[in-house]
Order: C-alpha cells, then sequence, then structure tokens
C-alpha cells in the first residue's frame, strides 16, 4: 500500500553541521506517526523540511505516490499539510478569530466576512473543546495554555491531509491534553496522517499507532508502536543506557513542621517569604527554602505559580509580605535589583523563545547578558574574561553549538534552555527559580538538568522549581508545596509525595493517607 506521505534521502548542511542525513519517513492515513529523538537529533529540521519551512540539500518527498517540491510554507499548505509548532506562530496583537482565519479568511464583496470569520472560529475552538476561549479576544492577553488550543484550531481550521505537532501538548493543562488526545484520535479515524513530536513516553504510548527514531540526523529504526520498551526507545534515542532518571537526593537534612516548612536549625532560610499576597491572585503565601534545598511548586496551570515567581522577581507592582535573604528583609522591586549580589535571586522563566532569549543574537551575547557587571571595569567589557565565562559555561552544561558567534536561535531546543540557565549561574545565585525548564526537551536533556540542579543543591543554592511533571517533581524535590487558586493548600514530603497525592491536593480534595 503506497503510504500518503513519503521522503526518503533527505539531506541538510548548515555551515558544514550536518542537521539530516539521509533521512526517510512515511506516513499511512489514518495513522499516528511519532517521531523520537533527542533535541539536535535532526526532528526539527525534518518537520520543516516537510512543512516547507526549510528547503533539502538532496532527497525526495512524495505525496499520493507522486513527486512534489515544497518551495515555501504556501506550498505545503496547498499539498495539505499543516503543522504546530512548539513555538507558537500567533500574532498577539489580533484576535483569536483573526489567528484562526489569517491564512485564508472568508470573503464578502472582496472584504473579510468578519461574521462568517467569527463562526470559523468558534467552530475550529468548540472542535478542539477550548469553547472557553472567545473568538474576539486578543492572543496576548491569553495565557499560555489557551494560546497552545488557539494554535492547534488554527491548524484543524484548515481541514489539512497531514497534521505535524511538534510538543503540542508541553504547554497544556492535564484537562486540555486530553482534549487534544480525544480529538488527534477522531482525526485518525477520520483518515488523516498526523506526525507527533514529543518527548512524554505516556503520551507516545498512549496515541501512536508507529514510531521512527532519530539520532545525529540519521534515521535510526522505525517500528510499529508498542514493540519497543520505553528503555529500548531510550537507548536508540542516546545511543546509550539510562539506569537512573533521578539524582539520588541527599539524606533528610531535619524534620519539618505542619507547614512543610523545615524546622529551624540554627541558621535563617536563604529564602523566607512570609504573607506574600498580589492582587487578588496570591493569597498569604508563606515558604521558605535552605541552602541545598529543592523545593517544588506542585498544583494545575494557572494557579499563582508563575505570578509567585515574578513576584519574587521584583516584576509584580503592589506585592505586600515579607521576603528575608538569609534572615534579611530585602525589597524587589525589579528585576535589575533581585540579581543582585546582595539578593542573588535568579529565573529561568516558562517561555524561553520570548522571555528567555535574544533569539537574534549569538549564544556568547546571550550567555553572558545578564553578568556584563561583572565582566566589565570602568564600563567597558572585559572581551577576554567574556571568553572565558562563556568557554566555562559551554563546557559545564555540555552545550552544543557549532560556534559561539552563531544565533542562539539555530540551536535546538535543549540546548537553549542550557543557554538560558547558565547565562544566570554566571551570576553565582543564591535563590534560582526555574518554571517547567524541561518543557519540551528531551529525555537525555532532562537527566543532564535534574544532576546539575542537584549539584547546584549540594553547592548551597536554594531551589525553587515548578514542573507541570508530577513524575519530575516526585524526583527531583524534598518537599513539594501545592498551589490552588493563588494559596498553598498542603505541602508534601518524603512518602508523602506519591502523584496520586499530587493531583488531589491540585484539585483541592483531601487525599487518603
Amino acid at each position: 500500500m503506497i503510504p500518503l506521505f513519503r521522503i526518503q534521502g533527505v539531506s541538510k548542511r548548515y555551515s558544514g553541521v550536518r542537521a539530516l542525513e539521509d533521512a526517510r519517513l512515511e506516513c499511512g492515513r489514518g495513522r499516528i506517526h511519532a517521531v523520537l529523538g533527542e533535541n539536535g537529533a535532526g526532528k526539527s529540521t525534518l518537520i520543516k523540511v516537510m512543512s516547507g519551512v526549510v528547503i533539502p540539500d538532496a532527497g525526495l518527498i512524495e505525496l499520493d505516490g507522486k513527486s512534489i517540491v515544497l518551495d515555501g510554507p504556501a506550498s505545503a499548505s496547498r499539498a495539505g499539510i499543516v503543522s504546530v509548532f512548539q513555538e507558537l506562530s500567533l500574532m498577539p496583537d489580533l484576535s483569536v478569530a483573526d489567528n484562526i482565519g489569517i491564512t485564508n479568511p472568508p470573503r464578502k464583496f472582496g472584504l473579510i466576512d468578519q461574521r462568517a470569520q467569527r463562526r470559523l472560529a468558534e467552530q475550529a475552538l468548540a472542535q478542539v473543546g477550548c469553547e472557553d476561549v472567545h473568538p474576539l479576544a486578543l492572543v496576548r492577553d491569553l495565557p499560555l495554555s489557551r494560546r497552545q488550543m488557539v494554535e492547534i484550531a488554527k491548524a484543524v481550521a484548515r481541514q489539512p491531509k497531514i497534521m505535524i505537532l511538534d510538543e503540542a501538548t508541553s504547554a497544556l493543562t492535564a484537562a486540555d491534553v486530553q482534549r487534544v488526545f480525544t480529538l488527534l484520535k477522531r482525526l485518525r479515524d477520520d483518515g488523516l496522517a498526523i506526525v507527533y513530536i514529543s518527548h512524554r513516553m505516556s503520551e507516545i504510548e498512549e496515541l501512536a499507532d508507529d514510531c521512527s527514531v532519530y539520532r545525529n540526523g540519521r534515521h535510526v529504526s522505525t517500528f510499529t508502536a508498542g514493540t519497543k520498551t520505553p528503555d529500548e526507545i531510550v537507548e536508540m534515542m542516546i545511543g546509550r543506557e539510562v539506569s537512573h532518571a533521578y539524582p539520588p537526593k541527599p539524606a533528610s537534612r531535619g524534620a519539618a513542621d505542619g507547614t512543610g516548612q523545615k524546622v529551624d536549625d540554627g541558621k535563617p532560610p536563604t529564602l523566607d517569604v512570609k504573607h506574600l499576597s498580589w492582587s487578588g491572585r496570591l493569597h498569604d503565601i508563606d515558604l521558605s527554602v535552605r541552602a541545598g534545598e529543592i523545593v517544588g511548586l506542585g498544583g494545575l496551570d494557572g494557579q499563582g505559580q508563575r505570578e509567585f515567581f515574578l513576584a519574587l522577581f521584583g516584576v509584580l507592582r503592589g506585592v505586600s509580605g515579607q521576603i528575608q535573604i538569609d534572615g534579611k528583609t530585602i525589597s524587589v522591586d525589579s528585576p535589575k535589583a533581585a540579581k543582585q549580589p546582595d539578593i542573588g535571586i535568579a529565573l529561568v522563566p516558562e517561555d524561553r523563545k520570548t522571555d528567555g532569549l535574544m533569539l537574534p543574537m549569538s549564544v556568547r551575547d546571550n550567555l553572558t547578558f545578564a553578568a556584563l557587571d561583572h565582566l566589565s571595569h570602568a564600563g567597558v567589557i572585559s572581551f577576554s574574561d567574556e571568553a572565558r565565562a562563556t568557554s566555562e559555561m559551554v563546557a559545564q552544561l555540555k552545550i552544543k553549538a557549532p560556534d559561539v558567534d552563531e544565533a542562539v536561535g539555530t540551536l535546538s531546543g535543549g540546548n537553549q534552555q542550557k543557554v538560558v540557565i547558565a547565562k544566570w549561574l554566571l551570576n553565582a545565585p543564591r535563590v534560582i527559580l526555574l518554571n517547567d525548564p524541561t518543557r519540551g526537551i528531551d529525555v537525555g536533556t532532562k537527566q543532564e538538568i535534574y544532576l546539575l540542579l542537584r549539584k547546584l543543591a549540594d553547592e548551597g543554592v536554594a531551589v525553587l522549581l515548578y514542573s507541570t511533571d508530577y513524575a519530575e517533581l516526585i524526583g527531583c524535590c524534598d518537599r513539594v508545596a501545592v498551589f490552588f487558586d493563588g494559596r498553598i493548600v498542603r505541602w508534601l514530603q518524603g512518602d508523602e509525595m506519591t502523584e496520586h497525592a499530587l493531583v488531589a491536593s491540585a484539585l483541592n480534595i483531601d487525599a487518603p493517607a
């Protein structure tokens, strides 16, 4: 049987660096085909070739058994190929309806038919289970999870033959993930071919019919889903055995009281927050993190975790309560104040593309931007110090970059995230806040980040980690504060840290003992 879509012998190089080499992939009608691999394995280049964004140096592309040329996104769209990328393509200053209908808006008398466009948006939003989003709302006013759902609705509205999803659920809530799964299964049953990229093995197990593994730009294997164990798939992806997902935790440094705060051991906590509130979104939060601890923030997405980080980092105005660093009350009225040596707070934001990096600028510039005060003398940057610091960070975090003077936007997602973390490590922070730092990151890079976080904690840094992955909270953290409606509703530690307890607490219901 001829597959709906096939690529054979596709290769692509950038400045001599191999992104793809003799790549191949076959997608059948009514099948969900998962593409697996580490960041930098070639997956992103592969789907850019499929969607017409990148023109390969060599190779053959076929649709319905006929050779085609995809020389741009428009040609791919005409062929019925639609992509949902992890980095959203929405225009924030336009409405949801404008974004959904932007490629081919309904027209009347040569002008855009606003009513028809709104109906189109309402139908697409309803199809993806996102009726709570108003078609006339501006995209910039929506949280990240809603924007991701709008992106999927935009793709569905174009009625494609082939849909490519690149980490499309990485920013979604658990409820939205299930809605997307239901939608994808329905589209598959209707005969759509779906190419699905995700680093969450549970999603692959639930959705995929076929799997292809890539490593270092090359196709490694294609197999029917369910015929390989997760460990076997991981070994194919990274070329080595992964024996432990999470580094071992140190022995407990003492008991905790009823609120989950560590009992006083004679030293003040590195970070101590008391009665912190903000604008009806955060309510009377008490939390402390000692040197050497990794404290997790749990709960469903949008329950105040992001605002709590922004309050600690000096982004929000009108925050009440008290923040202490090493027992000294501080005032954090801006990110510039937060990063000063006497405070030493660093924030790794949830969206590295828009909030963490300057994509057109070089790896070197992004790495050193937050630490220029330390790399300057009399207001003049020391290029030798900058080069040394860059080299140290690239080596320490194993950042894979062909050249530190290349634009950081050319790196894979995992290496971009390493750059975001590295730029703050140059400031030697006392407290590091991480907002879902492994979202959209491959399994090998995730493990490197887990090891780095434990190493930072062992060196005396206080780590505060928010993650939408419950297994990550359980595996990495010493304690977890569960947020609900802007409040900490429960502290979990030790044997209490189970997925059941995290879910029950996130829903603000009593978990059985």
